[in-house]
């Protein structure tokens, strides 16, 4: 949902469904901290005890539907709306699920963030304007909306000076998601890089800890559905907040980020990052951000090549060239990115392509806007409630339908 600013699958063994309700009750190890061992040249956090390695996945890796005969499950009647009851996991079993957009590169463009330190203090300073882009990620076919969470840890909110009010922002974001999904859609909450890991030192490790398991103390309260950990080049840092996340006892989704060489800071390659994280408990691994869907869609294949879990792409809806890391490298990075955006067919034909490839969850990160994803809904086959789709005719331009009043145009 936002970026790393610079300063044939076969088939596991079957994950016990549990309800929203049990999942939200299970806290047991938030706010508990340990050494984590070494492995690999990275830091690797200690297993969290009880936790599932494979979940079942409705796509193999060719991207053919799974038959009710083989989940087992009655399949769902098209067209029929899912309900809210469902979590994450159900929701994947059944099919693709698409998530919404980028929300700090937007807001900053509506003038309700400020680029640079790009924190999300707008959920407390400016909560309509949050609200608003949330309403439009709903309409326009969003499944699930994501609080706003993303640097909102202490360290982080402390270069702005919010410090101070990190529960009380959690709480605003989470509060305001919840509030616009109803039963439509559900929530995540987030958590993002810190900025304090380093591999170098161990007692950094239960520092990032401390930071993602404030959040998360009162994401849980406010509601969330699962939880997204997303944009780590440190597959350690992505260990550590997936560990922390898995204590909550709610699904969690762990995404990595890559520059124009794809391999972890710890030249890890994308395959195994996404085989640590599964293994770690990850109940669905993928890429986010930094890059757009040419470049991104490649390192999901490997990804989906290597693991048993479900997969998610959300990439960015901003032209990045071959020969640049990302989009905060490019000269347009922050003021110019609207003239480096994404057509909304571009982000159809991403959509299309992902879930041909057997990709499960579908979104997009900074610079995805509502059109992006009412576009990417309908190549989906998820055309949202009151979808105003125009017929065009090509022939007839817009003013000469206004002038003739849609009649034939006179010779």
């Amino acid at each position: 949902m936002s970026a790393r600013w610079p300063s044939s699958r076969s088939v596991g063994p079957r994950r016990p469904r549990r309800s929203r309700s049990t999942s939200r009750s299970r806290r047991s190890s938030i706010g508990t901290t340990g050494d984590a061992p070494q492995s690999g040249g990275y830091l690797v956090p200690g297993r969290i005890s009880g936790a599932h390695l494979v979940s079942v996945g409705s796509r193999h890796r060719g991207g053919e539907r799974l038959s009710s005969k083989k989940t087992g499950r009655k399949a769902r009647r098209a067209g029929r709306p899912r309900s809210c009851r469902e979590g994450i996991l159900e929701r994947l079993e059944e099919g693709v699920v698409l998530g919404d957009g980028g929300y700090l590169i937007e807001l900053e463009k509506r003038g309700y963030v400020q680029a640079g330190p790009f924190t999300p203090e707008v959920v407390i300073e400016h909560p309509q304007a949050v609200r608003e882009l949330h309403q439009e990620f709903l309409d326009a076919g969003s499944e699930v909306l994501q609080a706003l969470t993303f640097y909102a840890s202490k360290e982080k909110l402390g270069t702005t000076g919010y410090a101070d009010r990190v529960r009380e922002l959690n709480r605003a974001a989470v509060r305001i998601a919840r509030e616009v999904a109803g039963e439509r859609a559900l929530v995540a909450g987030n958590l993002s890089l810190t900025w304090l890991y380093d591999p170098k030192d161990p007692k950094s490790a239960d520092r990032v800890r401390r930071e993602f398991d404030q959040q998360l103390e009162v994401q849980t309260r406010g509601g969330i559905d699962f939880v997204i950990c997303e944009t780590f080049s440190w597959l350690g840092e992505a260990l550590l907040a997936t560990e922390r996340a898995k204590a909550t006892g709610l699904p969690v989704m762990t995404t990595m980020c890559f520059e124009q060489n794809p391999i972890s800071a710890e030249g890890k390659t994308p395959a195994d990052c996404a085989r640590t994280l599964a293994a770690a408990g990850a109940d669905i691994v993928g890429v986010n951000c930094l890059r757009d869907p040419k470049h991104t869609l490649p390192i999901v294949a490997e990804m989906r090549k290597a693991v048993d879990v479900y997969v998610a792409a959300q990439p960015t809806a901003i032209r990045t060239p071959d020969d640049k890391p990302d989009f905060t490298s490019l000269p347009q990075f922050p003021f110019e990115l609207e003239t480096l955006m994404l057509s909304r067919r571009e982000m159809a034909a991403y959509a299309r392509e992902a879930a041909a490839m057997g990709v499960n969850y579908i979104g997009a990160c900074c610079g995805t806007i509502p059109v992006h994803i009412r576009e990417m809904a309908r190549a989906l086959g998820k055309r949202p409630p009151q979808d105003r789709a125009w017929r065009v005719d090509y022939s007839k331009p817009m003013s000469a339908y206004e002038y003739y009043e849609h009649r034939e145009k006179p010779a």
